[in-house]
């Protein structure tokens, strides 16, 4: 059992008027295989909590903590909280041109490990992650997002998180720009990472179609940099109803 806290968490970003204060004491606790959906209007912060927790240097904590099993991952550079055990599928995940899939794979799971996979077991379980995702098997010669459809990054970083299995993943906005069978396809994705390991999950939409296939066991809303609302997997059909209009009355 693992457990990821965030304790009083203040962000802010530099901008041509000076600081922005963006997160404004954020309190939230994630536990071993539980889904946390994290929900609210455009500029209330989801993405902002995301980038803060990976070590992102546009954001900068000015207070709180962020406790990965009572270590704070704020201490901790980026490449240390990734092999900590933390995972973040980026709403814009950025072109590696010269890098090929497979060495990218390959290298990041040696990182994470401490030593290279067994090339023939890797073999395998690259192409079975990469079948379940209905991907092509040349898609391993593809540079890394070079040229990728948005589907194609979005099931790119699914196929990470299926091989690095994480303890915690924070997917921002991993429905953005999906028809519906890739989001089908990806949210199977997620789902077979939490039927088959102990991994958390913080899930940041906007939207409430995605949580039909990925089933929350929390619901946070978001506005202003707070979380204005808690509660059970009935609070996205209320939003679904009523929107967020009176969170910003």
């Amino acid at each position: 059992m693992s457990t990821l806290e965030i304790k009083n968490l203040h962000v802010q970003v530099a901008t041509n008027d000076g600081p922005k204060p963006i997160l404004k004491g954020v309190d939230l606790t994630v536990d071993s295989r539980e889904v946390h959906a994290i929900m609210g209007p455009n500029g209330s912060g989801k993405s902002t909590l995301a980038y803060s927790i990976a070590g992102h240097p546009d954001y900068e904590v000015t207070e709180g903590e962020v406790l990965l099993d009572g270590v704070n991952l704020l201490d901790m550079t980026v490449d240390e909280r990734a092999r900590s055990g933390l995972f973040l599928a980026m709403q814009y995940p950025v072109e590696v041109p010269g890098v090929t899939v497979a060495n990218f794979l390959r290298t990041a799971k040696t990182a994470i490990d401490g030593q290279a996979p067994k090339v023939r077991q890797w073999i395998g379980e690259v192409n079975q992650a990469m079948e379940n995702l209905r991907m092509d098997p040349s898609f391993a010669q593809r540079d890394v997002n070079a040229g990728f459809s948005g589907g194609e990054k979005k099931r790119f970083e699914i196929l990470q998180m299926e091989l690095l299995r994480p303890r915690f993943a924070i997917l921002d906005e991993t429905d953005s720009g999906l028809d519906i069978d890739a989001l089908r396809i990806v949210s199977e994705g997620v789902n077979r990472l939490h039927d088959s390991s102990d991994a958390g999950f913080l899930l940041i939409t906007h939207y409430t179609r995605i949580l039909r296939y990925i089933k929350p066991s929390h619901i946070h809303v978001f506005v202003d940099g707070r979380v204005a609302e808690e509660g059970g997997p009935d609070l996205a059909d209320r939003l679904e109803d009523e929107g967020y209009d009176r969170f910003l009355a």
